[in-house]
């Protein structure tokens, strides 16, 4: 039944789309996303970068997360037709998500599509990769929402991360652009994080931080309770548990979280140590080169019912752990081996000097003058 309704679907779209090319294509980007309802760090700061690069160049942000309720999903339909509009007068569209209407529509052969993917990496299995398994798509569907189809370029952070991109959008190695997002620029950048958060947080200026990073899954609940119990009484650190922004049943431990606002790169620089499972956010806080570290009590059944582009046991045996007890121990030891990390961030971000969002406006302004 839904591969039925995606077809009237698709066919609706591509009729309402047909007049609306008629349009003028003007000196114009795009972004679209269902990631978020605001700008992502990568946004931000390419449209800035873009604003120096190419001032005559109009940006426009379509950013739209679909709702729960009946009502909103009606409103949202509507906005498609907008998002359809600027596709039909634009240079470029840079998308960080999968887009219905960038992927079932055809487009102007004058229209560069970019996907600029909202992941620094990938440990897991996504997109195609993951279509039939448990917590994929089925494969129907996916072939119905003619998924990430219509890139002309997807940006990798490196050759290695490439070959895990070419299998989960379903291109070959021509469409990929080595190219680190501009967020490695935002990691890098010192702005005083560590001094607000102690300001806001006297009580942990003598506590070394580690911060708990998880991918957003069911699970998380549990695995953070794990940790949280074994770094209870552990004398001289302090854990703050920062869950998946998508993961809204988690409820903020007052025992495990913090004063003020801060981002989550904020975290990452204030952090002496940094814990994460199978999270993208890996790859970012390597670029940093603090101790990292790799929690997964559930690493068979996570592999067999996702699958893991890296198989963590075996690049980074020493800092992967099933236990939280041997977790803590290895932490409190201390003889964390920075080479091994190095190695790790140089496969899987082959550009991590703050001169990224600089490269790809550059990339995207030759696309626009083309």
């Amino acid at each position: 039944m839904k591969v039925i309704l995606f077809e009237i679907l698709k066919l609706g779209l591509r009729i309402i789309y047909a007049p609306i090319k008629l349009f003028k294509t003007k000196n114009r980007i795009v972004y679209l996303s269902r990631q978020s309802n605001s700008k992502s760090v990568d946004m931000v700061l390419l449209e800035k970068a873009l604003k120096e690069e190419s001032p005559d160049t109009e940006q426009i942000f379509r950013l739209r997360m679909i709702p729960d309720g009946f009502i909103d999903k009606i409103k949202y339909c509507f906005s498609v037709i907008g998002d359809m509009y600027y596709l039909a007068t634009s240079r470029v569209a840079i998308l960080d998500t999968y887009s219905i209407t960038v992927s079932c529509l055809n487009h102007k052969k004058s229209l560069k599509v970019i996907q600029m993917w909202h992941a620094l990496g990938a440990v897991k299995k996504f997109g195609l990769q993951s279509v039939g398994t448990k917590e994929g798509r089925d494969e129907k569907v996916s072939r119905a929402m003619c998924m990430h189809k219509n890139y002309d370029y997807i940006l990798a952070p490196s050759k290695a991360t490439a070959k895990f991109y070419m299998d989960a959008f379903g291109y070959k190695a021509d469409k990929m652009k080595i190219c680190s997002l501009p967020r490695v620029d935002e990691i890098l950048a010192e702005n005083g994080a560590s001094a607000r958060f102690f300001s806001e947080n006297p009580a942990l200026g003598d506590k070394k931080i580690v911060l708990y990073l998880p991918t957003f899954r069911d699970r998380e609940p549990y695995v953070a309770q794990e940790l949280k119990v074994k770094f209870h009484d552990m004398e001289g650190y302090h854990l703050i548990v920062s869950p998946h922004p998508l993961f809204s049943k988690v409820k903020r431990d007052p025992d495990y979280f913090y004063n003020g606002e801060f981002s989550t790169y904020d975290l990452m620089k204030v952090a002496d140590i940094i814990i994460t499972d199978y999270s993208a956010c890996a790859f970012e806080a390597a670029v940093l080169m603090k101790p990292l570290y790799f929690f997964v009590p559930d690493f068979e059944e996570y592999r067999e019912e996702r699958g893991l582009n890296i198989n963590l046991k075996e690049e980074l045996s020493e800092f992967t752990f099933e236990s939280a007890e041997e977790l803590c121990r290895a932490i409190k030891a201390g003889n964390y081996d920075l080479n091994g990390l190095y190695e790790f961030k140089s496969k899987y971000v082959e550009n991590s000097k703050a001169n990224n969002t600089e490269i790809l406006a550059k990339f995207v302004s030759m696309l626009i003058n083309q």
